[in-house]
């Protein structure tokens, strides 16, 4: 048979097109499309064997092999898989979207009962893939158990190829890549070495390569020779780990194992604290292999990152690292793989086709995944404590963020409290079993850190009490609260907004009456201060939270909270200015002695200075900033040196 001239059996020259030059984003996919292929001939001559010794020949040790021409400018990808023959390539080479993997899983369901292999191909279009970086593709390939007859294909992409018959010692097929000008970078071993380690290093059959090594002569004992020049050796190596422990039952994998899997995708020195592995079966068929870090990532809170953390496969073949459907962002800190062969893509495996598998695959990760911690938390206190110390701050976005699971990861939250010191913690179904009878809420404060919570003047009423108080301290912490409104049957109420009342019914008269003399009493100084501090405060009230310290700050019951205004600043977002409500304590000494100054002119400004002084205050105890420091310090100065009998040394504005 000479060789012939054909059109490709698509009708339109346009299609062509965009396959080769619009259906990839990332022109390196084009060597993981042919390793693919490679490996799925491979898989059938392997099935083909099981029924037929012939396809074997002499040639029992599957491989796909990658080689470099310099001269000629071309790279060829071979394997000894099962081959096509004349027909076969003009099925599935000459008509564009036919796959020969699709009909060959077709027949086999035919036959009902055989089981096929582990194929990949899906659409075949991939091999087109390898004109992104070719200006001419040859393909050499021949059928096992045809010794007599081989074919050659070859085309420049351009709406035709030719067939004709050739020779070819084995079984198998050659794909020659003859590469485009601006494609030198895969006649580089390294590039390509790098792209297998990326898409194809768990392909289950060896991807090998000649590499030029230096090494130094030996003697016939195999040790080296003294002063001996190094010699340039080309050694053929396995470029591939070939190690998907995923495939395998987890009880026929060592820790061992596990751990070097782990450095291996994470790129962690460190051991994984958890491994979680294992199969889902039924409608969607899934494999799993999630690690959970010792510490966090150093990426885990950078938002271009947070979703390469699991690596999307498809039958052993790298899809994606940026899947952000496989696990929602609250648990971007595991690493691992998740394999699925059911999972459907669109023809380039770039972009997921079909969400309903994805959710379903999503759906069991998070599920294993929090079953796990809670199991944890339950059996195993101190070492769920220390994965909460490392991720808990992210472990929490959950609540705000995923409806389904927010159940789950309120009752796997845990935070430190009035009650609990800087290290122990207490979760919310701890919290709520030992409140008294007397307390309805659960009362929370947000802070920077355990000291400036623990140090806050608005706990006061609540100590006294006896009611404990959460203390969060996470810079989500805020964000989070917006919707962890309640627990269970308890309501959530922040102890530094809005008012409070923490009177039983039986204190209610009396404190009634109590509090109205106290503002009658403080009336004129609570009018005044308001005067004086004008827009710095939305106003100026009595408290019902403070016991020992003069003055606090709070928000309105639905106002921006401190810490939150301290975040979006910090992140440079425009906030609306801030009014706060200044309270101060009607049984504190200085409040009361300011409340003598109202009606004396001559203290008029001793008075100004004193409220100014006290708002300056509870910024500090807010950890906020005062104004004017160098006014601030002036003023204190001016009071200690009144104490002690001496006039003021500088004159306070």
């Amino acid at each position: 048979m000479s060789a012939k001239q054909r059109k490709f059996k698509a009708e339109v020259q346009q299609l062509l097109d965009l396959v080769i030059h619009s259906l990839y984003s990332n022109r390196e996919t084009f060597l993981r499309e042919l390793i693919s292929n490679a490996s799925d001939a491979i898989d059938r001559a392997r099935f083909e064997a099981l029924s037929d010794q012939s396809v074997l020949e002499d040639d029992p040790d599957w491989k796909i092999t990658l080689s470099v021409d310099r001269e000629a400018r071309t790279l060829t990808v071979s394997d000894n898989g099962i081959g096509m023959g004349a027909d076969d390539i003009d099925a599935c080479i000459g008509t564009i979207a036919s796959s020969g993997t699709r009909r060959f899983l077709e027949e086999l369901r035919e036959r009902q009962g055989a089981v096929p292999p582990e194929l990949i191909g899906q659409f075949g279009v991939g091999f087109y893939a390898a004109f992104m970086v070719a200006d001419k593709v040859t393909v050499i390939s021949r059928h096992a158990g045809d010794p007599a007859t081989a074919v050659r294909w070859e085309s420049e992409g351009a709406g035709s190829y030719t067939v004709e018959p050739t020779t070819r010692a084995r079984r198998g097929t050659d794909v020659i890549l003859h590469l485009k000008e601006e494609a030198d970078e895969f006649l580089e071993p390294w590039r390509l070495q790098a792209i297998v380690r990326k898409f194809s290093d768990f392909v289950e059959h060896p991807v090998v390569m000649d590499v030029e090594r230096e090494e130094t002569p030996t003697d016939a004992e195999g040790k080296p020779i003294p002063d001996a020049k190094p010699e340039k050796k080309l050694v053929t190596e396995t470029l591939n780990s070939r190690k998907a422990l995923w495939q395998r039952p987890r009880t026929e994998v060592t820790p061992e194992e596990y751990q070097e899997f782990y450095r291996h995708i994470s790129h962690d020195f460190m051991d994984p604290f958890e491994t979680l592995h294992w199969s889902a079966e039924g409608t969607t068929e899934f494999r799993a292999l999630i690690f959970i870090p010792q510490r966090p990532p150093l990426d885990m809170f950078m938002g271009d990152e947070r979703h390469r953390g699991i690596q999307l496969y498809v039958r052993r073949i790298f899809i994606t690292d940026r899947a952000e459907g496989v696990v929602p962002t609250y648990l971007r800190f595991l690493r691992g793989v998740v394999d699925s062969a059911d999972l459907p893509l669109n023809v380039s495996r770039e972009m997921l086709q079909e969400h309903r598998i994805l959710r379903t695959i999503r759906s069991n990760v998070v599920k294993k995944v929090l079953d796990t911690l809670g199991d944890m938390m339950a059996k195993d206190r101190e070492r769920y404590v220390t994965f909460w110390k490392a991720f808990g701050a992210v472990l929490k976005e959950g609540i705000h963020v995923d409806p389904e699971n927010r159940a789950k990861i309120e009752d796997l939250a845990l935070f430190a409290s009035s009650k609990t010191g800087p290290t122990d913690l207490v979760s919310l179904a701890e919290y709520t079993a030992r409140m008294p009878e007397a307390q309805k809420e659960i009362y929370y404060i947000t802070a920077e850190d355990y000291a400036g919570a623990d140090g806050a003047p608005q706990l006061e009423a609540f100590r006294s009490r006896g009611f404990e108080v959460l203390y969060l301290t996470d810079t989500v912490d805020e964000w989070v609260v917006q919707n962890l409104t309640s627990y269970k049957d308890k309501t959530l109420r922040s102890v530094a907004k809005g008012d409070v009342d923490l009177d039983t019914p039986e204190e209610k008269q009396q404190a009634e009456e109590g509090r109205k003399a106290d503002e009658e009493r403080f009336k004129a100084l609570l009018d005044k201060a308001a005067a004086i501090l004008g827009d710095k405060v939305k106003a100026v009230r009595l408290s019902r939270r403070l016991t020992e310290s003069a003055c606090c700050l709070v928000s309105d019951e639905f106002g921006i909270g401190l810490q939150l205004e301290k975040l979006l600043k910090a992140m440079h977002q425009e906030v609306p200015p801030a009014r706060r409500i200044l309270e101060l304590n009607p049984k504190h000494p200085v409040v009361e002695a300011m409340r003598h100054l109202v009606d004396d002119s001559d203290a008029a400004d001793r008075l100004r200075d004193y409220v100014e002084m006290l708002h300056d205050q509870a910024l500090l105890t807010a950890r906020l900033p005062v104004p004017d420091p160098l006014v601030f310090a002036r003023r204190v100065s001016d009071l200690m040196a009144a104490q002690a009998g001496a006039a003021p040394t500088t004159a306070t504005p």
